[in-house]
C-alpha cells in the first residue's frame, strides 16, 4: 500500500527516530494532531506514557502493550490507550498506520 500524494505532500514530524526507519506526515488542529506513520524497518518503541492517543492499522502488525496488556494488531484492527497509561510496541517493517493524538503538540512539524 502506497498513501495518495496529497497525503505524503503533509508535513513531516520532528520524531525522535529516523528517518530511513519511519516517515510522518500529518495535519494538526487545536484539538489534536492525525498522522500517517509508515515503518519502513521494524521499530521497538519503549514504553512511554502522554495523552489519550487512538489509532487504526492500514497495513503491517504491530504487536501493543497497553497497561501491561499485549495485543496484535493487524489491517483493519483499531487501538485506543487512555491519557497516561503506558505503553510501548514492536512494529514490523511495512506497517502503515493512523494514530489521532489528543496533544496537538506531541510532535513538532520539521521545518
Amino acid at each position: 500500500m502506497t498513501l495518495p500524494d496529497f497525503i505524503t505532500k503533509f508535513p513531516a514530524l520532528d520524531v525522535p527516530f529516523p528517518e530511513d526507519v519511519v516517515k510522518s506526515n500529518a495535519i494538526r488542529s487545536e484539538a489534536g494532531l492525525v498522522v500517517f506513520f509508515t515503518f519502513v524497518k521494524e521499530m521497538v518503541l519503549p514504553p512511554h506514557s502522554h495523552k489519550a492517543q487512538w489509532g487504526t492499522v492500514l497495513e503491517g502488525e504491530i504487536e501493543f502493550t497497553i497497561g501491561g496488556k499485549t495485543k496484535t494488531c493487524g489491517p483493519g484492527d483499531t487501538y485506543s490507550i487512555p491519557s497516561g497509561v503506558e505503553h510501548g510496541a514492536v512494529i514490523k517493517a511495512g506497517t502503515i498506520v493512523i494514530d489521532v493524538f489528543e496533544e496537538s503538540d506531541r510532535y513538532q512539524i520539521k521545518s
